[in-house]
């Protein structure tokens, strides 16, 4: 057709058409096209493409969420990794055996190396004893904090660094007294006589309800001929943070504010390892150890929205040095991990 005909204007006279009347029906018109001729037609089939539209857009999915659970834990997993892999290194490169147990106490994700075999615990055994005077407290059922207790002269053994220098058959103290100076500096005298005052049959009743079986209180502190015959105080890494975990859940002791006086006095200002290389002001509820060969270090550490439980064990040591570092570079390397996730948001921003 040329641009000529096609530019042609109509000829001709149109009638006019009624509103309502039927348009001419067209034998090529596709029969959907012949009714929409008609103009009420036109008005209904706009109406039912609108409700048509609506419905569609109803039925759209939502936008997408700036995140999901599953994609925030994925950024996780690769710190989480790094994390493990930091603080294999460090035990790989440690002369000792290391045993390490960590437990993010939020989503119960956990790390074990060499965490189920036995180790000595040196003096991180004395958490359990703390355990078990504050249970027996919480529940009335033996010795009380507040029970009263005047110094013998048979008390003072070696590093009994305040027990030895309190004045006998005067100084009047209390369990409590005894359990800040068993935590504090690690009193093994003031040991003594809480193990006497709560039972070791009932510390070891008290981890066997928890299902702890490695962990066992044998003998008193600096009790060499029990050493040398084989009874040994014991404890796995894995099963140390349970208790830890345990205690924090209040499992133990049941009411919060008994759990929380517990973490208080195992909070009590210290030497040990594992707050040693953190920052400044990081609570840390934790017990240390250490013998020849031996140093180890078990706690909770509070970091604000994501606390964790950890223990370092070590072993067959010799560079005693070595082994406390080695104990407080682990416990920065999960420091690190929980510190960077409880600061940020699900997509990694770090909120202020």
């Amino acid at each position: 057709m040329s641009d000529a005909r096609r530019a042609a204007p109509l000829t001709g006279t149109a009638r006019p058409v009624a509103p309502d009347a039927p348009m001419a029906y067209h034998p090529r018109m596709p029969q959907a096209a012949q009714s929409l001729r008609h103009p009420r037609a036109v008005v209904h089939a706009a109406r039912i493409a609108g409700v048509a539209l609506a419905a569609v857009l109803t039925a759209a999915p939502p936008a997408r969420a700036q995140d999901t659970p599953e994609s925030a834990k994925a950024k996780q997993d690769v710190l989480w990794a790094q994390m493990e892999d930091s603080i294999r290194a460090i035990a790989r490169g440690t002369d000792a055996v290391v045993g390490v147990a960590v437990l993010d106490l939020t989503d119960r994700r956990t790390f074990a190396l060499n965490a189920d075999a036995a180790y000595p615990t040196a003096s991180t055994i004395k958490l359990a004893v703390l355990a078990e005077l504050y249970r027996q407290h919480a529940t009335g059922t033996g010795a009380r904090l507040t029970d009263p207790y005047v110094v013998e002269a048979k008390d003072a053994i070696p590093e009994s660094d305040i027990l030895g220098g309190l004045t006998p058959g005067v100084t009047r103290l209390t369990n409590r007294d005894l359990a800040t100076m068993m935590i504090a500096v690690s009193d093994n005298g003031a040991t003594n006589l809480l193990i006497d005052r709560v039972g070791m049959d009932k510390v070891n009743a008290m981890l066997d309800g928890l299902g702890l079986r490695v962990t066992r209180l044998r003998r008193r502190m600096l009790d060499l001929p029990a050493a040398r015959a084989g009874r040994e105080n014991t404890a796995s890494p894995r099963e140390l943070v349970a208790l830890l975990d345990a205690l924090h859940a209040g499992k133990v002791l049941g009411a919060k504010a008994a759990t929380d006086e517990f973490f208080a006095m195992l909070a009590t200002n210290k030497m040990s390892y594992l707050p040693r290389l953190l920052p400044e002001g990081v609570r840390v509820a934790n017990k240390p150890g250490w013998l020849d060969g031996v140093r180890s270090d078990a706690g909770i550490v509070f970091v604000p929205n994501r606390p964790f439980a950890i223990a370092v064990m070590t072993t067959f040591g010799r560079d005693h040095p070595q082994l406390e570092l080695a104990i407080a570079r682990i416990g920065r390397a999960a420091y690190a991990y929980f510190d960077r996730v409880g600061r940020s948001s699900a997509l990694g921003r770090t909120m202020p």
